[in-house]
C-alpha cells in the first residue's frame, strides 16, 4: 500500500487503510475518508492536498493525507 499523497491528480483511489492513533483515524472518518470509500485528488499545492470525497472538496495538510493508503501504483 501507499499514501494517497502519491497518486496521480485527477486519479480516483479507493481506499484500503487508515493509518494512526485512533483519534487521527476519527478523525479522518468524520471527514468521510473510511476504507472502501472512493476518492479523487483533485490537487497538491504548498503542502496541502485537495481531495474529493462524497460529493465534497476537502483540503487536508501533507501529513494528514499520508495517513491515507492506497493500494497499487499511480
Amino acid at each position: 500500500m501507499i499514501p494517497i499523497t502519491v497518486a496521480d491528480i485527477g486519479k480516483e483511489v479507493v481506499i484500503r487503510k487508515i493509518t494512526g492513533r485512533d483519534d487521527i483515524r476519527l478523525h479522518l472518518a468524520e471527514m468521510g475518508f473510511v476504507v472502501g470509500e472512493t476518492v479523487t485528488v483533485i490537487s497538491q499545492i504548498g503542502g496541502n492536498v485537495i481531495l474529493r470525497v462524497k460529493e465534497s472538496r476537502i483540503a487536508i495538510g501533507k501529513d494528514l493525507a499520508n495517513r491515507i493508503q492506497i493500494e497499487g501504483t499511480c
